[in-house]
């Protein structure tokens, strides 16, 4: 394994140990036995690295709800959209550290226009997996304004889940809860 990948590996665990706001330069090479110079070579920065490590993760879990929305061929879109939901609720426990690291990282998107383009970047990597799997869902292609507009949503509820979990898990929705919001907003459009 080479400096970029023990880099990556220190930040994750770093991450999820103890915060994004909190993680030296320092803590970054005593975890991964690598140098200071080291990420300024591969990643341009600290933040460079600890932004780098949280859209890996993100993405990796982007790619396991993906496989569970795309599961069942013959789900519809709304049962897909509930399977996925209620895989993202189950898991959030277990990934609280790193959402609680992308936040920290959120708040400071805003004096950073390089962390704002890697998180921007993570979000739009995200959106386009999921505007495929609309795409599928509905037999057209990603390019449908359609897919996005839908992806947009999903991904903005996925936010606002998490949201309400960090903030109250025991309030926050399950996934029969989403399924009957759902079932009810189809009833009353139709």
């Amino acid at each position: 394994m080479g400096h970029r990948e023990q880099l990556l590996a220190a930040a994750r665990q770093l991450l999820e140990d103890k915060g994004y706001a909190h993680i030296t330069a320092r803590d970054l090479v005593a975890a991964s036995g690598t140098n200071l110079a080291s990420i300024g070579y591969h990643f341009g920065s600290k933040a460079g690295l600890l932004n780098a490590a949280l859209g890996q993760m993100f993405e990796e879990w982007a790619r396991q709800l993906a496989e569970i929305a795309l599961a069942e061929p013959a789900a519809s879109p709304i049962e897909r959209a509930h399977r996925t939901w209620a895989a993202f609720l189950d898991d959030v426990g277990g990934r609280r550290a790193v959402l609680l690291s992308f936040v920290e990282a959120m708040a400071q998107a805003d004096r950073s226009p390089e962390l704002r383009e890697q998180l921007a970047g993570t979000y739009r990597n995200v959106r386009a997996r999921a505007s495929g799997i609309v795409a599928d869902a509905l037999a057209t292609t990603p390019d449908d304004p359609r897919c996005t507009a839908v992806a947009s949503w999903i991904m903005a509820v996925c936010d606002g889940l998490a949201m309400q979990w960090l903030l109250d898990p025991a309030a926050a929705p399950r996934g029969e809860d989403l399924l009957s919001g759902l079932t009810a907003l189809r009833a009353l459009s139709g």
